[in-house]
């Protein structure tokens, strides 16, 4: 039956990305309707990717959408903090801070000046192969070195997120520990800074180890961010994933607490 179900879906052109895609869209929709508001005490951190770069897909907010959930959240009596706030203290329930993975060029380019705007702090968790600009495709696509450390002069907080953005469930020892180290190295090579931060790439409970969380502390990081709530990994700190699908209706569920048991769906 459940290879039907695959061949069914095959015949309409949704492989495993699309599905991914479609089950988010259909997930994010559902929640927001029947998960009611659950208390919290402590600040919420939210995790952003692209800000108007269609290409990544799910991970991809529009500006306009971006701009909107800045306003819903303030309208409702939220006050945007630095996510190292948050680390440190637990925040408190009225508190966000928004945090951005991969280090994509339209952070600069359309959500700084929509957080400048509202007097926003944020935080980018930058690949530093990719920042490298060694493949024609990122040139367009990923923040080189030099705009890094513009956004770190204007005040964005910096960590890594890995050398080559892999899954860390799937790497040896010495892969592990060349991620971890070598992409702390590069950073303070290019940017003359150290960074004591880390987002898990792909940042669910199957993302990360315990041999990484080792790893990562002997590497020199203090604070592990993963991308997911309730089921993240042990000993990391929680964010919640924003999406392409999350309109006004969504993100206040977000905000309430709707998908905190929920994970991005990736196909293995």
């Amino acid at each position: 039956m459940k290879e039907r179900i695959k061949q069914a879906f095959r015949s309409v052109g949704l492989r495993k990305g699309n599905l991914a895609a479609v089950r988010t869209c259909c997930e994010r929709n559902a929640l927001a309707v029947l998960k009611r508001p659950t208390s919290r005490s402590v600040g919420r951190i939210l995790c952003y990717h692209s800000v108007g770069q269609p290409a990544w897909g799910v991970n991809d907010v529009s500006p306009e959408r971006f701009r909107r959930h800045i306003e819903l959240a303030l309208e409702r009596g939220y006050r945007f903090v630095p996510a190292s706030r948050i680390v440190e203290t637990g925040g408190n329930t009225m508190e966000l801070a928004i945090t951005f993975d991969d280090g994509l060029k339209s952070v600069m380019t359309a959500a700084a000046p929509i957080l400048k705007e509202y007097g926003v702090p944020w935080t980018v968790f930058v690949v530093s192969d990719w920042c490298d600009q060694s493949g024609a495709w990122d040139r367009d696509v990923i923040l080189d070195w030099r705009e890094v450390e513009s956004i770190a002069a204007a005040g964005a907080e910096i960590g890594s997120h890995s050398v080559t953005h892999p899954d860390f469930r799937r790497l040896s020892l010495g892969q592990i520990q060349d991620e971890l180290g070598r992409s702390r190295e590069v950073i303070r090579d290019r940017v003359g800074f150290s960074v004591s931060t880390f987002a898990i790439p792909f940042g669910q409970s199957g993302n990360w180890t315990s041999v990484a969380a080792a790893e990562a502390r002997a590497a020199g990081y203090t604070t592990i961010f993963a991308q997911a709530e309730e089921t993240r990994p042990q000993d990391t700190v929680a964010r919640t994933f924003v999406t392409k699908y999350d309109d006004a209706r969504i993100f206040k569920a977000l905000l309430g607490g709707a998908f905190d048991r929920w994970e991005e769906w990736v196909p293995g």
